[in-house]
């Protein structure tokens, strides 16, 4: 399956020496996307750090593995040598800036990883002004129908994803093994190892949180409250631990890509929350409540445009909710460059109406587009990205004109 990232890589060799660093959840399909990549570079050597013999070969040194890769002979074309977790190396990044230094311009260098780097760690040496980085997501709607990176945000013109991949999609999630199999067993199967490998093994692999079971319990407990205002201390009390502790266990979940928070906007909201965050999973199909599951879907969607938006160097963008102590709110507000550009309000049905809330905060915030996102309506070939007060707009529509 084609995926919208492999033409990012192939573009950032082209016009960049700088690494590459891409960033996302495991099985999301990273390595599948850097092993396509075979047929396009004459010269292709991929190292992943779970591998021994190749662990070993990172482990004497950058000249070492230049003799692998044949740098002191002339080549054709430059060779792009792929590193795939080395994150768990402890001296990765002086191993990173010492083979980019000491060979420049001799490869390209692309890192991939499943946990966060933490590229500015204290008493690191910085990697600032050697790489660029990309957020890898997993399969979207846009992806699917159109997995080829734009110059502008917004696809003008919405292609249409057949219905019953859209439901495979909302019910298997958008990891390619599950999707592309639509098997329920398969899925089930798939889940719960995943669920396993997390917390049995990648957990270990980036923390010695010895508490795995109650850490286990916090992700429960974050599922529930997918879409929901929630406070550290709310957690922290039915965990029975501290707020810090409660703090340190859900970065801990962000960084093995569990969860994602999105954070109030309040400026020009009158009387608007300005604390609480909402929670939201990596694996919408991981929900059975069809609302909550919905808005999630909704909310992956919209992070993954924001994430791909200033990753791509088109601007800086950012993922909202809006709520006030009067109770109105709206899912999501996406912002650019620190302004608002759309809301965004998610319904499983088209019965109901615009909510109130839409041309409310719409006018409080100046928010060039508001929409209202429902899953009820069929698929209409219609940029709904031209209208400017709000609109009832059919999932299909508007997620295929995202990323």
């Amino acid at each position: 399956m084609k995926r919208v990232y492999s033409r990012v890589i192939k573009e950032h060799f082209a016009l960049n020496r700088q690494m590459l660093f891409l960033m996302g959840p495991r099985q999301a399909g990273k390595t599948t996307t850097c092993q396509g990549l075979k047929k396009e570079y004459v010269s292709f050597f991929y190292f992943s750090w779970d591998n021994y013999q190749d662990r070993q070969l990172i482990l004497q040194g950058p000249r070492a593995l230049a003799e692998v890769i044949g740098l002191s002979t002339l080549k054709r074309s430059v060779p792009l040598v792929v590193f795939d977790e080395i994150h768990k190396f402890s001296d990765w990044k002086n191993y990173l800036k010492g083979l980019y230094d000491t060979y420049p311009n001799q490869l390209h260098i692309l890192v991939t990883g499943s946990a966060r780097l933490d590229i500015y760690k204290k008493g690191g040496d910085s990697l600032m002004g050697r790489y660029f980085m990309y957020r890898f997501h997993p399969l979207t709607v846009a992806e699917i129908v159109n997995p080829v990176p734009r110059e502008k945000e917004i696809m003008t013109t919405p292609k249409k994803l057949g219905m019953k991949r859209f439901e495979a999609l909302l019910k298997y999630g958008g990891y390619p093994d599950p999707f592309i199999k639509a098997s329920t067993r398969f899925f089930n199967r798939w889940r719960h190892l995943r669920f396993q490998q997390l917390f049995q093994d990648e957990v270990r692999d980036v923390t010695r949180v010895q508490e795995i079971a109650l850490l286990e319990l916090l992700a429960k407990l974050l599922k529930e409250r997918v879409g929901m205002q929630t406070t550290y201390e709310s957690l922290a009390k039915s965990l029975r631990v501290s707020n810090v502790t409660v703090r340190k266990w859900t970065q801990i979940l962000h960084s093995l890509y569990y969860c994602f928070e999105v954070r109030p906007w309040s400026r020009n909201i009158a009387r608007a929350l300005i604390k609480e965050p909402k929670y939201y999973l990596w694996d919408w199909s991981e929900i059975e409540d069809p609302c909550a599951q919905a808005e999630n879907f909704v909310a992956c969607h919209l992070l993954k445009a924001v994430h791909f938006w200033t990753d791509h160097g088109l601007g800086l963008y950012d993922l909202h909710y809006i709520r006030d102590k009067e109770k109105r709110e709206v899912d999501f507000l996406v912002t650019k460059n620190g302004e608002p550009w759309f809301l965004i309000e998610v319904k499983i049905s088209s019965n109901h109406g615009i909510s109130p809330a839409l041309p409310y905060f719409q006018k409080m915030t100046g928010a060039k587009h508001a929409f209202q996102v429902v899953f009820d309506l069929p698929f209409v070939a219609k940029n709904c990205f031209t209208a400017s007060s709000p609109q009832i707009v059919p999932v299909l529509t508007f997620l295929s004109q995202l990323v």
